[in-house]
């Protein structure tokens, strides 16, 4: 048998390096940019508008929740010292609701672009999937799927528009590993997706969020793999249980005994992909901080703090080697859509324009 040899596909889908997390990047580079973020009135989405506007970002927030959504924009315009923070109603989950919102952002937005998009929003709660309520009636009622719309379709309903809006971005060149970040070229085309730690793992009596923050593991892992194609760079982050609202008293009895990752560390993760353009396709899973050593095979052990060669993090990388040997299928179809958009170029754009015009005509149809 033939000796096999792994085939990586990581220049090929312009992948940026696996992230060093001691490596250090500069929160001023978000100078300038102008950020659209969902869900950012309250937890770690407030901790990114506070910490981007303070350092000179344009931030439109869009939140359902119109009275906090104010009062976060009032108090952080206070504090940053400026009044480019904006808070826009949405509905995350009514297509309409977030059309208005990235229209709404590239008005408020000051060379009329939007750089980075953050997929923030997002709920829990008791899910009412496993029970078994009015078992006498003739027939069950409809389920209330409140959480999967909010964490699954209006993610994907941001992400669309994100794919829409990003690439028309005046002044923004496709993302690129050897990009330069400063905080005099502000411009970028970069989608944040916000996962969860039940991206990664199972989660008791949670099944719909479960599966929501899985469909956003899916949808990160699939883009990254050819939004280079549009000069996209997407990233993603995976909270555990982080101390905010959305986990409820019950949830914080289960946890006790525990540790919980604190909103600086996720507010930091979130600010080292925004800031840094040179990142793309990475994500990273924030949870409490630990003393860790890495070892030869790079996985990493539990250590005492102080033990020599350890560092105390809060921050890892998951899903880091996935193309770094790929299946055929992968493979085969990646390089089949980099080769045709090579190929065609200009050429192929303007006879697909022309035959796109013909057919609103009638030629061509079947």
């Amino acid at each position: 048998m033939a000796d096999y040899k792994p085939e990586s596909m990581v220049s090929t889908i312009r992948q940026s390096p696996p992230i060093d997390v001691t490596t250090k990047y500069d929160a001023a580079w978000v100078k300038d940019k102008v950020i659209l973020i969902t869900g950012g009135a309250s937890g770690f989405g407030a901790g990114f508008v506070r910490l981007w506007a303070k350092n000179g970002a344009t931030v439109v927030v869009g939140d359902i929740n119109v009275k906090m959504g104010d009062a976060l924009v009032r108090d952080v315009r206070k504090q940053a010292g400026h009044d480019r923070v904006h808070f826009v109603h949405c509905d995350v989950t009514d297509w309409q609701s977030q059309v208005n919102l990235f229209k709404e952002a590239v008005k408020l937005s000051p060379h009329g672009g939007i750089d980075t998009v953050v997929a923030n929003a997002g709920i829990a709660g008791i899910d009412v999937l496993p029970e078994g309520k009015n078992l006498d009636a003739a027939e069950p009622p409809p389920p209330n799927f409140k959480i999967m719309d909010v964490n699954c379709t209006g993610v994907l309903y941001t992400t669309h528009l994100a794919y829409f809006w990003l690439p028309k971005n005046p002044g923004s060149k496709p993302c690129s590993i050897d990009s330069k970040p400063s905080t005099t070229s502000p411009r970028d085309r970069h989608l944040l997706l916000l996962g969860s730690v039940a991206s990664l793992a199972p989660i008791a009596i949670q099944p719909q969020y479960n599966a929501a923050k899985h469909a956003v593991l899916g949808l990160f892992r699939s883009l990254r793999s050819t939004s280079s194609l549009q000069g996209i760079r997407v990233n993603c982050l995976f909270p555990y249980f982080i101390d905010t609202p959305i986990i409820p008293t019950f949830g914080r009895l289960l946890l006790a005994g525990g540790a919980m990752g604190q909103v600086e560390d996720v507010v930091a993760a979130g600010t080292r992909f925004v800031s840094d353009s040179r990142i793309l396709g990475r994500s990273l899973v924030i949870g409490p901080k630990v003393h860790v050593r890495q070892k030869d095979n790079g996985e990493w052990d539990l250590v005492t703090p102080g033990s020599p060669g350890s560092i105390e993090t809060a921050v890892f990388e998951p899903y880091a080697d996935d193309w770094e040997d790929v299946d055929a299928w992968d493979r085969n179809i990646v390089k089949i859509l980099n080769l045709v958009q090579i190929g065609r170029g200009w050429v192929g754009w303007g006879h697909d324009i022309v035959k796109a015009v013909f057919y609103g005509f009638g030629f061509g149809r079947k």
